[in-house]
Parts: structure tokens; sequence; C-alpha cells
């Protein structure tokens, strides 16, 4: 029997709690954001990495367009998985925001606070008839002035702080290796290449090319930066001449 069997369509309504306490169609999406393309976001002293898996659909697609990593400001970017539309109109949304309070309080938003307002709207398509949950999960990652900092949101609204975290359809296996290499004294290089690391064992454990994409904030700049493909295939090359398993 399926595990989202609904005695008394209980599925069919986003406002109704099924006997147990399930809301059935946010666990529908949480299994939307599980079977995307696995991301990651790790936070170390010298700043934060955001990574991605990316897929060229078509040798025609540019392979230079992402639809997985945002920059939400200079010291602020995300990483997505799920229904990238649903993700497009939440980043737009995280922007104006981070951008409304540079406007009002002349200073760069918190990545916890962008985090909580995101979270919110999510939230909000959870108890209201007629709507449905947004089908995606975001690492927001951020150097402000309280440090190098990595949050995630899910479909439900909630969200929760890391030092470094994945989700997507290989999550377990990039965990495990984050659990065994993550270090609170990693240094910024060292954090991309455990990053790109475990995107590229995640892709080739599953018989994928190997295509990753990383975003970088250093806390000394705090600024946005997306690695070249070149600089991606460099680190693939050191862990891979290194004998790393």
């Amino acid at each position: 029997m399926s595990i989202f069997a609904a005695p008394g369509a209980y599925d069919r309504a986003i406002t109704v709690f099924s006997p147990d306490g399930r809301l059935f169609q946010v666990e529908y999406a949480l299994e939307t954001v599980n079977r995307g393309a696995t991301i990651l976001g790790i936070a170390c002293s010298e700043g934060v990495v955001l990574g991605a898996e990316e897929k060229i659909e078509t040798k025609l697609q540019d392979p230079n367009f992402t639809w997985k990593l945002y920059e939400v400001d200079d010291h602020l970017g995300a990483a997505v998985v799920g229904l990238g539309s649903d993700a497009r109109i939440l980043i737009d949304q995280a922007r104006i925001y981070s951008q409304s309070n540079r406007l009002m309080y002349d200073e760069a938003i918190d990545t916890e606070t962008i985090t909580k307002r995101i979270g919110d709207i999510k939230q909000l398509y959870t108890q209201h008839a007629g709507v449905r949950p947004f089908g995606v999960s975001i690492i927001f990652g951020g150097v402000d002035k309280t440090g190098s900092r990595i949050f995630s949101t899910d479909p439900s609204g909630s969200y929760r702080g890391y030092k470094a975290v994945a989700v997507g359809i290989d999550r377990e296996t990039v965990e495990g290796i984050l659990k065994e290499e993550y270090r609170e004294d990693l240094s910024l290089d060292e954090a991309i290449k455990l990053a790109v690391k475990c995107l590229t064992k995640s892709l080739e454990a599953r018989g994928e090319q190997p295509r990753v994409k990383i975003v970088v904030i250093p806390s000394e700049t705090k600024k946005f930066r997306m690695l070249s493909e070149k600089e991606i295939e460099d680190y693939q090359r050191g862990f891979e001449g290194s004998g790393a398993p």
C-alpha cells in the first residue's frame, strides 16, 4: 500500500488534517523536493559555499545558465530544489525583502531574517483553501553581522540553521560525507573542495555525468561569486588525484 494512501480523502484539501495529524498536500510537496537534484550548503569561518547538481537537457542549452543557484543580495545566495517555477517566485520575494531592508535601515539583511520571511510565505500556503504548498526547499547562505550562516527551509514553512546541510534525491549520500569530513575550522578552499566532492560522488554513484555548480561568499569580501567550470574541474582533479575514496 502506498504511504500516501488517504482514507477519507484527506489529501484533497490543504486545510484538513488527517486523523493521525498529517497534512498530505505538504507531504506531497516534500516528496517533490526529495526527488529533486541534490543541493548543499556549507558554512565556515571564512565564508559560505552553496552547491547544486546541474543537468544539461540538450546540447543546445546554454551551459552557463543555472536554475538552482541564485544571488539574493551581494552577501546572500540561495540554492533551490523542487519546482523551479515555485522557487523563482520565492527568490523574487527574497530579493525584494533584501532591497527593502537596505532602503529602510541602510544595512544588509540578516540571513536568518530573510529565511524566516520566506518561511512565513510558505507557511501561509499550507493553511488556505484554493492554494497548494510551494513544492520547493531553499538553502540560504550568507555572511552577515553574525558571521557565516546557513539555513534550510522546507515546503511546510519551517526552517533550521546548519553548519552543513544537503537536500534532494541523494541527501543521505552527501550528508554521510559531510558528517565524516566537515570540521568547524575548515578554510573556504577546503569547504569548496568538500562541496565539489560531495556532489561529484553523488552523481557518480547514480551513474550520471558529474556536472556541478558552486557559489562562494567569502567573509572577507561578502560578495557572491559563481565559480567557473574550469575552477570546479580543477577541484575535481584535485580530490581525484589525492586518491580520495
